[in-house]
């Protein structure tokens, strides 16, 4: 495209909004033009905002050094320099709902990395290789807000993109009871080492609100648009445990699946093999291209060796076997702040551009 489109980052001085700065340094499409966060960080450059704060491995994006933080809640302000946002605050609920209505009543699209917006009923919950389609309710919404060019699309919760996407390539099998653990990186929670020591050589089996969120998000990502809304796939049934681990980053799950029609083995791994979703085939620059991908060793994935496939945009699956109670089980992985978190994000804006919904203000 000849003039990529602005930019801004609400919320950019936490964990998620410096990711989301990193993808999109050199990005073909989007340019960063502002950055928001606290009024405590406003007027500061950015990189004095986040001075003894970047939490990633790579440097703060030279370009990105001296642009001044605004105050994320000057909605206008903010708004009047970008043709879209990303949004990855730390609020209370109806805190980010109003906030995140506010930017998309100016007109302008949010892309968002928060929980708060992934119920309200015309809001889409998209991963794009699953469901696209969700993306109809947009035009339900923008009249519900007022605005012709507005609106607001999350992304899920990032534990369940480690399973998910290789029960949706089974769906013509018709799923029908899933279990689910996850272990789950302490990045997930904003957190390195550093931070939380606690963590070293420990396992913590509870994360507040995250099995609630694994055993029904999927079933919103498998539903369907009706009159405007979204409503939620019935089946199948899910249950989860999910466990903190002193891992920097990645979702591990181990899954037990049974089936209406149970396949053979080699169905599950050609049709693992074969899927792609709407971003392979437009090719967007942040798509993995190949989405799911099974190792046959029987010690893969492992966390530290496959998180990063495909850029950390794909999906890792293992150890798939026949099971003594459940028709199968195997291993799934998934990077958590990237497919996860800023990178889904990324590849949602993208899919949003592609299909038309957002534009040059």
């Amino acid at each position: 495209m000849s003039q990529k489109l602005k930019v801004g980052i609400v919320g950019g001085t936490g964990m998620v909004g410096q990711r989301f700065l990193q993808l999109l340094d050199g990005h073909p499409w989007f340019n960063v033009t502002a950055i928001a966060a606290s009024a405590s960080s406003a007027g500061k450059t950015y990189e004095e905002s986040v001075k003894g704060r970047w939490k990633l491995a790579t440097p703060i994006p030279e370009a990105a050094k001296t642009i001044v933080v605004q105050d994320a809640s000057k909605v206008e302000e903010v708004a009047a320099d970008v043709d879209f946002i990303f949004c990855a605050v730390d609020m209370g609920k109806k805190e980010i709902q109003a906030l995140e209505d506010a930017y998309a009543k100016t007109g302008t699209p949010v892309i968002s990395n928060n929980s708060a917006h992934r119920w309200t009923a015309d809001v889409p919950m998209v991963i794009p290789e699953i469901n696209p389609g969700h993306l109809d309710v947009i035009a339900a919404q923008r009249k519900r807000l007022g605005t012709t060019t507005g609106f607001i699309a999350v992304k899920p919760n990032c534990s369940i993109q480690s399973y998910v996407p290789a029960l949706h390539a089974l769906k013509e099998f018709n799923p029908t009871k899933v279990v689910a653990s996850t272990y789950q990186a302490i990045s997930g929670a904003g957190k390195n080492f550093t931070d939380w020591p606690e963590m070293l050589d420990n396992v913590i089996p509870y994360i507040g609100g995250e099995e609630e969120k694994s055993e029904q998000e999927p079933l919103r990502i498998w539903g369907s648009v009706q009159n405007g809304e979204i409503v939620k796939a019935s089946a199948p049934l899910i249950t989860t445990q999910c466990i903190r681990v002193p891992v920097t980053d990645g979702h591990l799950a181990t899954v037990f699946a049974s089936f209406e029609k149970k396949p053979s083995k080699e169905e599950i791994l050609a049709r693992w093999l074969e899927f792609k979703g709407r971003p392979q085939e437009l090719g967007l620059p942040s798509a993995p291209k190949q989405f799911i991908t099974y190792f046959q060793e029987e010690n893969r994935p492992q966390t530290g060796l496959d998180r990063d496939i495909e850029r950390g945009m794909g999906v890792s699956v293992g150890r798939l076997r026949e099971d003594s109670i459940y028709d199968y089980k195997f291993v799934g992985l998934s990077h958590n702040t990237l497919r996860g978190a800023a990178g889904g994000a990324v590849l949602i804006a993208e899919l949003l551009k592609a299909e038309g919904y957002i534009q040059p203000k």
